[in-house]
């Protein structure tokens, strides 16, 4: 491995961490764990999340790592290689937890993108990747997921939520979010976040806001499905329409109706986890398309 590789594998970790430091800080967040308050859980804080996010410092590392040594072999056995490594990662989350399911869906997605971007910064010899190669390669390494773990299911029980979902409304969740090249954040987040931040006016936690705003509005969020149901998320995603009407995070009305919306979600019992997920995603692919230098 060349002193390029080894300085990309670090950075890309690093990436990886400031997406999940970022997406828990950006308050208010309706429903979800922020600065501000725990939202609608019981059983995790603002502590909570800084705990599991260190915990997952290597396995970003190692998936980094992974996807330098599958450059120029099968996608889909880089994919296969990251398995292992998240079981690993899962239970350090739960050490760090104390058995809470902090960031579960967060270890699937930021490790694949992980994987992904080293592997295609060393196919290409680039010091940054831009996002529609990266989510290539993504759909490549999990051609068939969907497919081979939901359409094909034979089992009569034991199912996951996500299953569950699949099998009652046909909701793909985070699997197919994936297997698209995560094509809900680039069509509806990620140019949302780059047109605030191109503007040069918006403080990075209102934009990061607003971004997820965004999301809440058009995600199918198989949390609030699995905690709720259908009518639900419908309510929901309306909610967050109306207030980017009003401006969101933009405007003084639009924000004081976020923390209307925040009180709303909490009294419910309402969490668009699968958003939150979203945005995390979202802000790793910011991060990964401004890195400028790797030291040689």
């Amino acid at each position: 491995m060349s002193n390029m590789d080894e300085h990309r594998i670090p950075i890309i970790s690093q990436k990886a961490l400031l997406a999940l430091l970022y997406e828990v800080s950006a308050s208010p967040k309706p429903g979800l764990v922020d600065r501000f308050n725990q939202g609608a859980h019981k059983d995790m804080d603002f502590f909570t999340f800084m705990a599991s996010s260190a915990s997952l410092v290597y396995y970003f590392n190692s998936c980094a790592a992974e996807g330098m040594k599958y450059a120029g072999q099968s996608s889909e056995e880089l994919f296969q290689a990251l398995r292992g490594i998240g079981i690993e990662a899962e239970k350090a989350m739960f050490e760090a937890t104390g058995g809470v399911n902090t960031h579960k869906g967060l270890i699937f997605s930021l490790g694949i993108i992980c994987a992904a971007a080293s592997c295609c910064m060393k196919e290409n010899e680039v010091q940054n990747v831009d996002t529609d190669t990266l989510c290539a390669k993504i759909s490549l390494m999990t051609k068939g997921l969907c497919l081979r773990e939901l359409a094909s299911m034979n089992k009569a029980e034991g199912f996951t939520y996500g299953e569950k979902l699949y099998n009652k409304y046909g909701f793909k969740g985070i699997r197919g979010e994936v297997e698209s090249g995560f094509s809900t954040v680039r069509s509806c987040a990620l140019p949302v976040l780059k047109e605030l931040k191109a503007m040069g006016k918006y403080h990075m936690n209102d934009i990061y806001v607003q971004t997820l705003l965004h999301l809440v509005a058009v995600n199918e969020d198989t949390n609030i499905a699995a905690r709720h149901d259908k009518e639900t998320l419908k309510y929901v995603q309306q909610y967050a329409s109306r207030v980017l009407e009003a401006g969101g995070m933009l405007s003084a009305r639009g924000a004081q109706l976020v923390f209307e919306m925040d009180r709303d979600f909490i009294e419910r019992n309402i969490s668009p986890g699968g958003s939150a997920d979203l945005l995390a995603v979202s802000i790793m692919f910011d991060l990964l398309s401004e890195i400028t230098t790797i030291y040689q």
